[in-house]
């Protein structure tokens, strides 16, 4: 994953706030997810295409965060609901 990877929602999940937290479930799997801090913000943008250069952009505009550990924990999360099947990614 780089900056211009684009990064597009696959699965829509039924979502819910919760005092500023969202709670995610997935229905065909059975799982749900607790979303908190800068993921609420990313699950948020990603309501539409958008690249990571994007989401960086964003997040640092909202958050006094370096950049490098910014970007990283950004591809952690993508790395993590990609593996749910929730996005695609295209380099």
């Amino acid at each position: 994953m780089t900056k211009n990877s684009k990064i597009t929602l696959t699965k829509r999940l039924d979502v819910t706030d919760l005092a500023g937290e969202k709670v995610m479930i997935d229905f065909e799997s059975g799982k749900y997810f607790l979303l908190k801090g800068s993921a609420n913000d990313i699950w948020e943008y990603l309501q539409h295409p958008i690249t990571i250069g994007e989401i960086l952009n964003r997040l640092q505009s909202e958050y006094e965060v370096d950049v490098n550990d910014c970007l990283e924990s950004i591809i952690a999360f993508l790395s993590q609901i990609k593996e749910y099947g929730f996005i695609q990614i295209e380099e």
